[in-house]
């Protein structure tokens, strides 16, 4: 039989909803045939549950352009061309905002007279590991950095041929997580039956069917609450693969650093079904 090939993203509209209790959980009970990628790059915390004995960090870098003033003409063709400005002439002068850059390389490029180079900036680190065959990666921003997707490009770019390759994204919709949920072939949105769950699982919702991505659901805190997410998700046929009760025992195996499905081995079998669940969904059955 070929091997399934699978990358999945779980999401949330915002922080707080269990998402990486959910990957980190899942990612544990498949194992070898996972590999876990934490591309919540501001505020990595799957290692948190997960303890991989993780090898040396590797620095991560981007381009950003240097400009020789001996050669420079200030024709203002590069700050003219740069929608982020990240390089400006002001009068006599011409400015580069390394914070700025997207690294696009259109600057370099366009300059007539060679005066632009490539320096490189520092995003933050990745850190690699493995535990009982699960492959771990996750990615850390440098203090200070605001440009979270290219970090989270060489989380992604580290990816390797498993059965499953789990992303645990950042919370929200914005630009950091279109780039941990974009070419996936599942989204798995968690969220609580509150009414700010549901306004910020509308928003995840629309941005996943933005990209054209399968998505389903899981509920956490589920007994708490009102009806209104379930009834979200029957109208807009949004599948709703597992709903995990406001359970003390669950709240202290979490706040201990622990995994439900090792402290609670009544959740493996859970957490089996919802990987078959989602291998499904997503049209990746054997």
């Amino acid at each position: 039989m070929e091997k399934i090939v699978m990358i999945l993203s779980i999401a949330s509209g915002k922080g707080g909803t269990g998402k990486t209790t959910i990957a980190t959980n899942l990612a544990w009970v498949l194992g070898s045939k996972a590999q876990l990628l934490d591309c919540d790059v501001e505020e990595p915390n799957s290692q948190l549950f997960i303890k991989a004995p993780l090898g040396p960090p590797t620095t991560v870098t981007t381009e950003v352009p240097e400009v020789d003033e001996d050669i420079c003409t200030l024709c203002g063709e590069c700050s003219d061309l740069c929608r982020f400005k990240a390089i400006v002439v002001i009068g006599e002068s011409i400015l580069t905002f390394p914070e700025l850059c997207h690294s696009c390389g259109g600057c370099w490029e366009i300059c007539p007279v060679n005066a632009i180079s490539q320096t490189s900036r520092e995003l933050g680190v990745l850190e690699e590991g493995s535990i009982e065959g699960l492959d771990f990666v996750h990615g850390r921003l440098r203090v200070g950095e605001a440009m979270a997707p290219p970090l989270i490009k060489a989380v992604r770019a580290r990816m390797g041929r498993r059965e499953i390759t789990i992303i645990d994204a950042p919370p929200g919709t914005s630009c950091p997580v279109i780039a941990a949920m974009k070419n996936t072939d599942f989204v798995l949105l968690v969220t609580e039956p509150t009414p700010f769950g549901l306004n910020d699982l509308q928003l995840a919702v629309g941005a996943v069917r933005e990209l054209g991505i399968p998505c389903g659901l899981v509920i956490n805190r589920s007994d708490l609450g009102d009806n209104n997410v379930i009834e979200y998700a029957t109208a807009e046929q949004i599948p709703v693969l597992m709903e995990i009760p406001f359970d003390r025992k669950i709240a202290e195996v979490y706040s201990n650093g622990d995994l439900v499905v090792k402290a609670m081995p009544e959740w493996r079998k859970k957490f089996e079904s919802l990987y078959l669940d989602i291998l499904k969904l997503a049209g990746k059955e054997a």
